[in-house]
């Protein structure tokens, strides 16, 4: 079926009237216009991290939206702040990532002939002074003295574009540029109103099976002219296409002579032509201001789930902008009629459940995932579903999920815990042994030769001798492989798996399993080095190799063996244990921390004695709080019977965040680092990831009210109090669940599900609250 028979009758004006009904006042630009006493969108900042490698984006997407548009600037992975051009509005994003990913079909509305082809010559200047951006919106003057709004569905990208009064208004859509590499391009021009592209893509840090984005542009009005280019060529003409990184694109031009205003809407599919028209068809046909409404109300109704009281302006922005990033990903992967594209390469139909893509799960199990189960259980349901699905159409679960293809990127086995999280949260109701399926298989086997996948790439090894070994200059297999080359972590990551499937198995009465993996669990003591007192890389001949010193060690991915030391979440009295007893553990913990230099001075500590920069992965003995390694860190002192110590450490952390462009710390990597910042605010973290175990620590404001979903907490909510904290009374004294004494430093997800209220006294002084020996997160058994 041809392309104009799927968009026929969709958004001409008519239509669009009589959808509204009349007409309709315009927004402000960026969504503004007065603001609304109490409005949570208000608070949020999205240009927060996109400066200095937060790798942020401050354009238009809705909660887990498909449609991601925003500026691209020229950086690897879209939008820099401190850049000053805009090459192009595209519509695929992922926020936070390291490598350049995404940005396809960038799209920029220019005046005059039309003398380049490539978006680097043809970027158009702009100054912050005439930008704007809320949740779901995106407004910029370009020096070009056209202005560019942006919105969107879950599934279409909408732009408004105010031209100069010209004959020569034109659009650029470039398909064959984006922020990685370019495969194959097509371009047609459909009609007078419709442009159609299909952009095919690979690679995310290094190359990957390709991709394809499908998508349909329908205008609000007819253009005058249009025509396609190939390299540097420019013809008018109705298709375009490409093989390679030859540039490819089209141009389509108006008279704003009069009506200086250009509407358009671009729906995207990772299946086919067939399923963005479809897209379009449901998601289009409606004005820019009325997109912009929705998507904002969208916005507003995901963060009233969350109502923060006290604490000053910045702290409030910070948080909510941390929260709204939390709600950015993962992805809708499905079309409107269900149908999605497997990690097979096939068309299937997601039955039940909406299918979501993007998994950055490495960073995602730590943080995210948990925030998600808490505030979106019916939206994880559906993610952990997709994941299982992704398994049973390729054949093996995911690793770091990319679109429509595995890239394979960290080590691990991130995909275990944050199945078993999804289980514990009660996500997976008839779904348990499917699941457990797809993780024993997993964990007790390597994915085939001929697959993408990589899996535990170095299970072999891991199962024989009960470590990964660190084979330094091993050849690469499979794009993205890295476990060998990161042996020691690989090690760790593997051992957390396995007590998390672990607990699984056993709740599910899979005995003899459980044994083998709670035995399993413990083989982070295989390469513990008694000589140095610290886990150490061990080579395929079983002998400890690298440098003695921690702080310079080898075979750990992006830390040292300073900053993976505690992660053990299924075991830290274990770890202790090896340390040599609770007070060498708190001795080396108040070292890695700076404890001392923190108590005076806990900003200064926090930016200029912890590890700073972005990328400043290795040689380095202190806590690095902008990486995921040692994410769970600060709660240790829960373990080690003093629960103070963790809200000091937390409490600097948290200064990191702040509501400037450069006010994420590290990359954000899918909302991992905001979701930190969120949990961390509440004081309720995911101190052991994969299980249901929640640790406490102080929370910044006097009152945090959390609107709970009934299906999955039956009393619809939770309020957390702690009336007068501050950085100067930030020490819980007492604790209470429900008006009941509290002792414990953690709960359950059970707990929560059966408490209405959680409340803390505070004081300027440190107490015996979360002393006593039962009182910390136990160790898995």
């Amino acid at each position: 079926m041809r392309w104009t028979q799927w968009i026929r009758g969709a958004g001409t004006a008519a239509a669009t009237a009589a959808l509204l009904g009349g007409a309709v006042a315009p927004a402000a630009a960026g969504g503004g216009g007065p603001a609304e006493r109490g409005r949570l969108t208000d608070l949020v900042n999205p240009f927060i991290g996109t400066e200095n490698e937060g790798n942020t984006y401050p354009g238009a997407a809705v909660p887990f939206g498909m449609v991601q548009l925003s500026p691209d600037t020229g950086h690897s992975t879209g939008y820099d702040y401190a850049q000053n051009r805009i090459r192009g509005f595209s519509t695929v994003h992922v926020s936070g990532v390291g490598c350049g990913l995404g940005g396809d079909l960038p799209v920029l509305p220019t005046t005059g002939d039309i003398t380049s082809t490539d978006n680097a010559t043809y970027a158009a200047g702009f100054s912050h002074d005439d930008e704007k951006a809320g949740p779901g919106t995106y407004m910029v003057g370009l020096g070009t003295g056209i202005r560019a709004e942006l919105s969107a569905t879950r599934r279409t990208g909408v732009q408004r574009y105010t031209f100069p009064a010209t004959d020569k208004a034109n659009v650029l859509i470039n398909a064959g540029q984006s922020l990685h590499r370019t495969v194959n391009t097509e371009v047609e021009i459909l009609d007078n109103r419709t442009v159609r592209t299909a952009v095919t893509g690979s690679g995310f840090c290094q190359d990957t099976k390709p991709y394809t984005v499908y998508t349909l542009t329908r205008f609000d009005r007819p253009f005058t002219t249009s025509g396609t280019w190939k390299g540097d060529t420019v013809t008018q003409g109705s298709t375009a296409s490409s093989a390679g990184a030859e540039r490819n694109g089209a141009y389509v031009r108006f008279d704003t002579s009069e009506d200086r205003t250009v509407e358009a809407t671009t729906a995207i599919s990772y299946v086919d032509a067939r399923g963005a028209a479809l897209n379009l068809r449901a998601e289009g046909g409606r004005s820019y201001d009325r997109v912009a409404r929705a998507a904002r109300a969208a916005w507003e109704d995901r963060l009233g789930d969350v109502r923060a009281k006290g604490g000053d302006e910045t702290l409030r922005r910070t948080f909510y902008s941390s929260l709204y990033r939390s709600f950015l990903a993962p992805n809708i992967g499905s079309d409107v009629d269900g149908r999605y594209t497997g990690w097979d390469q096939r068309i299937h139909r997601a039955e039940g459940f909406t299918y979501y893509q993007n998994w950055s799960l490495w960073d995602t199990y730590r943080t995210q995932a948990q925030l998600l189960s808490l505030l979106a259980p019916h939206e994880s349901r559906d993610m952990a579903i997709s994941v299982l699905t992704i398994d049973e159409d390729s054949g093996w679960l995911p690793k770091w999920g990319y679109g429509t293809v595995e890239t394979n990127i960290m080590t691990g086995d991130p995909v275990t815990p944050f199945l078993t999280n999804a289980y514990q949260q009660g996500l997976l109701k008839g779904y348990e042994e499917r699941a457990y399926r797809a993780l024993r298989k997993n964990a007790d086997g390597v994915p085939p030769a001929d697959s993408a996948p990589v899996g535990r790439e170095a299970n072999k090894e891991y199962l024989a001798d009960g470590f990964a070994p660190y084979v330094k200059g091993r050849a690469h297999v499979k794009p993205g492989d890295s476990d060998y080359d990161h042996g020691a972590s690989a090690t760790l990551e593997y051992a957390l798996s396995d007590a998390m499937l672990g607990q699984m198995a056993k709740e599910l009465g899979h005995r003899a399993d459980a044994a083998r993996y709670t035995a399993r669990a413990q083989n982070y003591r295989k390469i513990f080095d008694r000589s140095t007192g610290f886990f150490r890389a061990r080579d395929a001949n079983g002998d400890f190799t690298g440098p003695v010193d921690p702080a310079r060690s080898e075979g750990f991915h992006e830390g040292t063996s300073w900053q993976y030391q505690w992660l053990v979440p299924q075991d830290l009295p274990g770890v202790v244990s090896l340390i040599g007893g609770t007070e060498a553990a708190n001795e080396r913990l108040d070292s890695f921390f700076a404890y001392e230099q923190l108590l005076q001075d806990p900003a200064r500590t926090a930016r200029e004695v912890w590890v700073n920069g972005p990328y400043d992965y290795y040689n380095a003995d202190k806590y690095n709080p902008q990486n995921e390694p040692d994410l769970i860190a600060p709660y240790t002192y829960l373990s080690t019977g003093r629960p103070w110590q963790t809200t000091d450490v937390v409490h600097a952390a948290l200064t990191l965040f702040t509501d400037s462009p450069t006010g994420m710390t590290g990359n954000d990597d899918l909302g991992t680092m905001s979701a930190w910042n969120v949990l961390s605010s509440i004081g309720i973290f995911p101190v052991q990831p994969g299980t249901d175990t929640w640790g406490l620590s102080t929370p910044v404001f006097e009152r945090v009210d959390l609107t709970l979903d009934r299906r999955y907490y039956p009393r619809g909510g939770l309020t957390v109090k702690a009336p007068g904290t501050s950085a100067s009374a930030r020490y819980i004294r007492s604790a209470r669940t429900d008006g009941t004494p509290y002792g414990k430093t953690y709960l359950t997800t059970d707990d929560i599900r059966g408490t209405r209220e959680l409340s803390f006294e505070v004081g300027g002084t440190p107490s015996r609250w979360g002393t006593s020996p039962d009182a910390a997160p136990p160790a898995l058994k």
